[in-house]
């Protein structure tokens, strides 16, 4: 199978949104409509914020968050519009995508509330600690992963949380080796035992691990994701004129399939969703 280079597409896509307001905001609701794995980190952020809201000293003090690897930065969007009392420290080691989320996000009314920080996951310069680490689809493009996880729980304040999403060791056809759907990652994936093992290595402890991207929800991103992908890639824009009749065929049922893969434990999964704590 010839691979995808999701990087130069999405950095296209960068590129046309890069100082149109009303399209990055359009984009940000199609990531989070589109892509299954926002679903689920979603679901966990809320989850976890609904932990702590009780907590007289958080309703005093209020939650710091660090995003580590923000990207286009749709889930600290999210965060600062669901969210009250917290504080977002978004790292990302992409000048281009800072400076893009830095534009967007300085009409943001809780545009106080966030910082951008061009930072490299290897060596950070950490000068806080955080209630919540959120972590999406970034580990699996490190090579040194075990390293980055200690520097982040290094990070964290006692009893914290980490929140990540990757691909899962099933999605090798798709994210592992030269004949892969996509060839970025550093590996094809988590499997439970692997992460579980890495997380204690770093000081953190697994409070749930959850196979994500299920048969459902995989024949979703297939048909919704993939497909169009390798059709942009093979031929162009002109691939924009068959997707418009496409999602009008497939986008119904391809919603309903990711409902219902976000219903109980998958034995196997193309993804993986890990929320840990850091270790007294």
């Amino acid at each position: 199978m010839s691979q995808i280079a999701y990087d130069p597409v999405k950095d296209s896509f960068a590129a046309f949104i890069r100082k149109n307001r009303p399209l990055r905001s359009l984009f940000y609701a199609l990531l989070d409509l589109f892509f299954l794995r926002s679903w689920f980190v979603r679901r966990a952020l809320r989850n976890w914020y609904s932990d702590h809201y009780g907590d007289a000293m958080i309703a005093l003090k209020g939650l710091r968050i660090l995003d580590a690897g923000c990207g286009f930065g749709q889930y600290d969007q999210f965060m600062l519009r669901t969210f009250s009392k917290i504080r977002i420290d978004a790292i990302d080691v992409k000048q281009d995508y800072l400076d893009d989320c830095r534009h967007y996000f300085k009409k943001e009314i809780k545009r106080d509330r966030i910082d951008f920080e061009q930072m490299d996951l290897l060596e950070p310069d950490f000068r806080k600690s955080y209630d919540l680490v959120l972590c999406v689809d970034v580990m699996e493009h490190i090579q040194e992963d075990v390293k980055v996880l200690r520097n982040i729980a290094a990070a964290m304040k006692p009893e914290s949380r980490f929140i990540m999403h990757s691909p899962s060791h099933y999605a090798e056809d798709d994210a592992g080796g030269d004949d892969s759907f996509v060839g970025e990652h550093a590996r094809p994936g988590y499997s439970k035992d692997e992460i579980a093992a890495k997380l204690r290595e770093a000081g953190m402890e697994p409070v749930e691990l959850k196979y994500t991207y299920g048969w459902a929800g995989h024949t979703a991103w297939v048909m919704l994701i993939k497909w169009p992908m390798l059709w942009i890639n093979k031929i162009g824009k002109t691939a924009l004129l068959l997707m418009l009749p496409w999602y009008v065929l497939t986008l119904i049922p391809g919603l309903l399939l990711m409902s219902l893969d976000m219903i109980g434990d998958h034995k196997k999964g193309t993804g993986i969703l890990v929320v840990a704590r850091k270790q007294n």
